[in-house]
């Protein structure tokens, strides 16, 4: 059975080519929308295992969207696709309940994996956005990662292998396998996106807004 999916943006040509992208990965679109209310209104009625959603759109914004959705239900899962990579922006639409979030100059290759990732139980960023976010990390006076295991956190998020993260510290690839389980285990989490949401949502680290 096709995963049922909502689109949410406001340009029609790029939900047309979503949608003609999607459908032909295997995907079902059960709706489109092009505002903020429209897209709560339409998630609501339809129920999709996953939505699609855009930003800045007119009569309300996809974060004001994401945070109505999902106090009206919490089971629905969206991702965001935005071309705002900004780390405000970005912990804005998670704060709201998106467990995703991919920036819009990906290819489609790419956004399907996440989506299927995502279906599939994780939370998960892009590339860029994970290291946009992860560059932007401060802690905060009572945080309980180590100011190394943060530095570790901050070098895998480069898409550095253990060897690569290893040879940039100066430490054994065992020292390293050691600080990210201690990371996972402090933030019960199961990979370093979901670390790094936790760690958001919990108020572990903060994201500084200045860009």
């Amino acid at each position: 059975m096709s995963e049922r999916i909502l689109l949410v943006d406001d340009h029609q040509l790029l939900r047309e080519a979503l949608r003609r992208n999607l459908e032909a990965a295997g995907f079902e679109i059960v709706a489109e929308a092009g505002d903020g209310p429209s897209a709560v209104a339409l998630a609501l009625q339809h129920r999709p295992d996953l939505i699609l959603m855009d930003v800045s759109m007119p009569g309300g914004d996809g974060v004001s969207a994401t945070r109505s959705i999902m106090r009206a239900d919490a089971r629905r899962r969206v991702l965001v696709l935005s071309m705002h990579t900004d780390s405000r922006t970005i912990r804005e639409a998670i704060n709201a309940g998106a467990v995703g979030y991919v920036d819009k100059s990906s290819s489609i290759d790419e956004v399907v994996t996440l989506m299927r990732q995502i279906l599939g139980g994780d939370v998960t960023l892009s590339a860029p956005v994970a290291e946009a976010m992860l560059k932007a990390l401060e802690v905060t006076p009572d945080h309980e990662l180590s100011d190394r295991e943060l530095e570790v956190l901050r070098v895998v998020a480069e898409g550095c292998s253990t060897p690569e993260v290893a040879g940039r510290l100066f430490i054994s690839q065992k020292t390293v396998k050691n600080h990210l389980a201690s990371i996972y285990a402090k933030l019960d989490a199961r990979d370093r996106t979901e670390a790094v949401i936790k760690a958001i949502r919990m108020g572990v680290v903060r994201i500084d807004d200045a860009d």
